[in-house]
């Protein structure tokens, strides 16, 4: 048919292959190889039913990605789908590797579908801030029933196999070759007279939500709750009432507007720009081509803290036998049973079975002497900042650990250098700065440090992404880039507190811009304390509200004292008095006149300084690309990521605005801190941007 897609005959079943590798993305060439492919089988006579099959490693796995911001070329996919459902005779598809988005909507137009027991399909576009434009909102709730459809929808996240049957949206799952069962079942439809089923005209599982569509308007106000600030869930919830309420045709009609409308609005635009940005900030402009990652069979995880336990959770969930280390007995059991109970609430949300935490649980293993790193590829050191223990740790480390393990320390803010130095083997020291939670967040920063070698850095980069992790190349500074910009923004949100904005202003401010919690009350859920002892550590002075508020012992919600105040134990924060009143007093010694602030003062203040550090930290060569600071922000922070992170929202303002705003602010507030980086007044004079860097 054309260059992707053939048919071959077999016993009277025409199979149309697409081999148009690495994911038989539905190109042009593809799409209309396939409409021609299903004229040419359905007026054969010989043809008694189709078998849909991709060659390769999986199905559709999507639109071509090079095709997005281009011209639509006809046929576009939905008139390939609806032409494939036309047909008049039985058209199965076999679906093997990933069916997604465009993939998934060519398999709901075909009428039976036989996946591998391994296949997963879904329909993601949510998460590029779109909706499925070919059908999907439309085919799927006519499918498995309205509620469900929108689950898979809103949510993005695909299903296996073995619940795609339990949903009814694949007919069978088989083992072994996909082609040939798939070719069983079409012979057995022919064989059986199994009634061709198009779901554009099957309206059975619409029924009772058409009678009463109260149901899944609770069901949808409780899935958008979790969304708050995103246009596509909304959208896509919009989309599949009117598969309840509207004719198919005129729903298709409406799902691809709903489309358009979506693609052409800035939240999809940052959603897009974080998808590839992700991808971009694995790669290190100047490492040689043929540099590979190092095997990573066995990790050592030193300190069963938090953090570290953490660490080890990453690791055992991906089959990856882990030896937790603690000098302290009581510390280590302490850890591991912290563990262990972590991995029974997850069991516990998910109806996972004992089985499934022993599994987990055995892969790790516990170790009261350092002796323990002999044979481990990775070493990872999880304990708390201070320099002198990580000097001790891989002094010893550097005399204990195998020749060619990577030697990663999880430092958040310190040294690598300085760290390496106490080792005579730099070139195999590196950061891995895990996030907190580090089981759930999926931001690791690896730190580069001057005599970093590229296998150990390499081996870093790609063992983080095996682990299920976004990866970040950064250099040494303190608090390298995450931290660094956090606490430009912590400087901020205490000068704001001594100018007159309420905590909860502040925090409203934040939440209002789309973050899940403001800064004060994130704050308050960590501890108060252990910023505090990070800062005295690092003998920082940038937020002297909050080192008093830990001196009173207010150190957050395990307290019930903080910035906010939590009677009885409450999960949200009140107004306290008592807060105001310190506050008050500062700045009245500090000779800080106080005054109303507006919520967009307030915003402005702490986004814009930033961005501002984010231009020093670029300036510096700390992030090679803006956009890795936005994947660190997104990824780390929780910026919202309707807005992209805060380097490409900059470039949705203007960097001449920012620059602008950030002069008159300094002059006003008198912190020098907020006036234009170089980087930043060069890009407003240029009129430049700095995702074009």
């Amino acid at each position: 048919m054309t260059q992707t897609v053939g048919i071959e005959i077999e016993d009277g079943i025409a199979i149309v292959v697409t081999d148009n590798p690495p994911v038989n993305a539905l190109s042009a060439d593809v799409r209309n190889g396939l409409f021609k492919a299903i004229e040419t089988v359905e007026a054969d006579a010989n043809v008694e039913a189709v078998v849909i099959h991709c060659a390769g490693r999986t199905f559709f796995a999507g639109a071509d990605i090079r095709e997005f911001d281009k011209p639509p070329v006809s046929p576009v996919l939905s008139e390939v789908i609806d032409r494939i459902e036309a047909c008049t005779k039985p058209v199965v598809a076999a679906m093997h590797g990933t069916a997604l988005g465009g993939g998934f909507e060519v398999a709901l137009g075909c009428h039976f579908r036989v996946a591998l027991a391994s296949a997963k399909m879904g329909l993601p576009e949510v998460k590029l801030g779109l909706l499925p434009g070919a059908g999907g909102t439309q085919r799927l709730p006519r499918l498995i029933g309205p509620q469900k459809a929108l689950d898979m929808i809103v949510s993005g996240d695909p299903v296996g196999a073995g619940k795609a049957l339990d949903l009814g949206i694949v007919d069978n799952t088989v083992d072994g070759d996909i082609r040939s069962a798939a070719v069983a079942f079409a012979k057995k439809a022919v064989a059986e007279g199994l009634p061709i089923r198009r779901l554009s005209m099957f309206d059975e599982r619409l029924a009772a939500a058409r009678a009463d569509m109260a149901p899944f308007e609770e069901h949808a106000a409780a899935l958008l709750t979790r969304k708050r600030g995103l246009d596509a869930p909304r959208i896509c919830a919009d989309s599949v009432r009117n598969a309840i309420t509207l004719p198919f045709a005129e729903g298709s009609r409406k799902e691809r507007e709903f489309f358009m409308h979506l693609k052409n609005g800035v939240q999809s635009a940052a959603q897009r720009h974080l998808f590839f940005a992700e991808r971009t900030a694995q790669r290190v402009d100047d490492m040689p081509k043929d540099v590979r990652p190092g095997k990573v069979e066995q990790v050592a995880v030193i300190g069963a803290g938090t953090m570290g336990g953490g660490i080890a959770m990453v690791f055992a969930n991906a089959g990856i036998a882990v030896t937790l280390i603690d000098v302290q007995a009581e510390a280590l059991k302490r850890g591991l049973a912290n563990i262990e109970k972590n991995y029974a609430r997850t069991a516990a949300r998910s109806g996972k079975g004992d089985d499934w935490i022993a599994e987990r649980v055995g892969r790790i293993t516990g170790a009261e002497s350092l002796e323990a790193v002999a044979q481990a590829d990775l070493i990872i050191e999880a304990v708390f900042e201070d320099m002198a223990l990580k000097h001790k740790i891989f002094a010893d480390l550097d005399r204990l650990a195998k020749p060619g393990a990577i030697l990663a320390t999880n430092t958040s803010t310190l040294d690598v250098d300085e760290i390496a130095a106490a080792t005579k083997r730099p070139e195999w020291v590196v950061g891995m700065h895990f996030f907190s939670p580090a089981n759930v967040m999926r931001l690791v920063e690896v730190v580069r440090g001057r005599k970093t070698g590229f296998q150990a850095l390499a081996t870093a980069i790609g063992i983080s992404r095996a682990v299920g992790k976004a990866p970040v190349t950064v250099g040494v500074c303190f608090g390298f880039v995450g931290n660094r910009m956090l606490y430009a923004r912590t400087r901020q949100v205490e000068r704001l507190l001594l100018e007159g904005a309420a905590p909860q202003a502040i925090d409203k401010a934040m939440t209002d811009f789309g973050f899940a919690m403001g800064p004060l009350a994130v704050s308050d859920l960590a501890g108060i304390d252990v910023g505090w002892r990070a800062r005295q550590q690092a003998g920082s002075k940038i937020a002297p509200i909050a080192d008093a508020l830990a001196e009173m012992g207010r150190y957050g919600q395990k307290t019930g004292k903080g910035f906010h105040l939590y009677p009885e134990g409450a999960r949200r924060g009140e107004p306290d008095p008592e807060v105001d009143a310190l506050i008050a007093r500062m700045a009245g010694e500090r000779g800080v006149k106080r005054r109303e602030i507006s919520s967009e003062e307030i915003t402005e203040r702490l986004i814009y300084a930033m961005v501002n550090e984010g231009a020093r930290i670029l300036e510096e060569g700390i992030a090679a690309r803006a956009s890795d600071i936005d994947i660190i922000w997104v990824f780390g922070y929780g910026w919202p990521v309707q807005h992209g992170g805060p380097m490409f929202h900059a470039d949705q303002i203007g960097a001449g605005m920012i620059a602008a705003r950030l002069a008159q602010m300094a002059e006003s507030s008198g912190d020098e801190t907020l006036a234009p980086a170089p980087l930043l007044a060069r890009l407003a004079a240029e009129g430049g941007a700095f995702g074009k860097l």
